[in-house]
């Protein structure tokens, strides 16, 4: 096939990668505006679109200043794309300031490089495989957060698509960071490589177009995902009446039994596999369970609602009082203290010494009607 023959393929499929991804960030936009994930996801789509543009080997070069723009953008989505990843697949994650920093420090380091303002060849040559390790780690980072939480992922749709979708874009940026240790962006040219870079990433897209549109009516998806119930709330089936009853009462009780009576929370080490086993149903079955009779989208999640409710009653009973902190966490199910600490702040913004303070003061009944109005909220 001559030149003429790949220009058109390749500026097809990156014609349509671009289209693909700006409907998937108007979508994230539309359906959750308030969804980290949403507005992560949007960033992503926007950035790939940039790189489709700026690394087409028609885009004029040296970069216009506007071309250098969506070149530190599209380079910058490393970063984002972690970032994706953390919040679609770890529905604890928080933003923080330095993220920011990160991904500024990325776009001006790509800005520099590309505009020769340090007109030094050797100072170029370093910040790029700089930004190509920086990308490389970043890929392996996220793919590392898809194959961590991947057990505790209790929603099947996020399950099934996580990996495809997450090892797919590494891939992606582990081949771009491939490619530009062997192609300078000066001597682009339209190729099978070039071709096979723009056709993966329209696969990509579309898989992500096609999940949100198909996500339109249930307000759930990869990208725009719901929240855990409180760890305070109380378990009870879905209120969702447009879907068939598929969850059997008598496999919640049992369930609540196990939790509430026998406490099986307690046990060392315990995994969705071994409290399938105990319940005599299949793993997933009892992850339908759990995410659809009782709302919780992570394993964790679920038995800490149990561990810290449990821990809430132990630091407030006076005959406790002297009893360490570390000693009510290993006695409720966690590991350690770390865990337990991160998570008894996060049910009740308190730590356990402090809850524990406020409590023997005599205060435990406004801390815990502040904890039923947070919850409620």
């Amino acid at each position: 096939m001559g030149i003429s023959g790949l220009m058109s393929i390749d500026l097809g499929l990156r014609g349509a990668v671009v289209a693909l991804c700006l409907l998937i960030a108007a979508l994230a936009l539309r359906d959750r505006r308030d969804s980290m994930a949403a507005l992560l996801a949007a960033a992503l789509a926007i950035g790939a679109a940039a790189f489709m543009i700026c690394s087409a080997p028609t885009f004029p070069r040296p970069f216009a200043s506007w071309g250098l723009l969506l070149l530190a953008l599209s380079s910058a989505n490393c970063v984002v794309f972690w970032l994706w990843a953390r919040a679609a697949f770890d529905d604890d994650f928080v933003p923080r300031p330095w993220h920011g920093v990160l991904w500024s420090t990325v776009a001006i380091a790509q800005w520099l490089d590309a505009s020769g303002i340090t007109r030094s060849a050797a100072l170029e040559l370093a910040m790029e495989r700089t930004l190509s390790f920086t990308s490389l780690g970043l890929a392996l980072l996220a793919v590392a957060q898809t194959l961590l939480t991947w057990r505790a992922d209790l929603v099947q749709g996020r399950r099934r698509l996580r990996l495809f979708v997450l090892i797919g874009a590494s891939a992606q940026f582990v081949l771009n960071s491939y490619m530009s240790f062997f192609q300078q962006p000066s001597n682009l040219t339209f190729s099978m490589t070039s071709i096979a870079n723009a056709l993966a990433l329209f696969v990509l897209a579309s898989v992500g177009a096609w999940n949100l549109l198909e996500a339109g009516t249930r307000k759930d998806s990869i990208l725009l995902p719901a929240t855990n119930l409180p760890l305070g709330a109380p378990a009870k089936p879905s209120d969702d009446q447009g879907k068939p009853a598929a969850i059997e009462p008598v496999l919640l009780r049992r369930l609540e039994q196990l939790m509430t009576v026998e406490r099986i929370y307690r046990r060392e080490g315990l995994t969705i596999k071994l409290l399938s086993v105990e319940l005599g149903v299949p793993e997933y079955r009892l992850r339908k369970l759990i995410n659809e009779g009782l709302g919780y989208r992570n394993f964790n999640a679920f038995l800490n609602h149990y561990r810290i409710g449990e821990a809430k009653a132990a630091l407030v009973d006076p005959e406790q009082a002297e009893v360490p902190v570390l000693t009510i966490a290993m006695d409720t199910g966690f590991q350690s203290i770390g865990p337990f600490n991160r998570a008894f702040k996060a049910a009740t913004d308190l730590t356990p010494t402090e809850f524990r303070r406020l409590a023997m003061a005599g205060n435990a009944a406004p801390v815990n009607d502040r904890l039923k109005i947070g919850q409620s909220s």
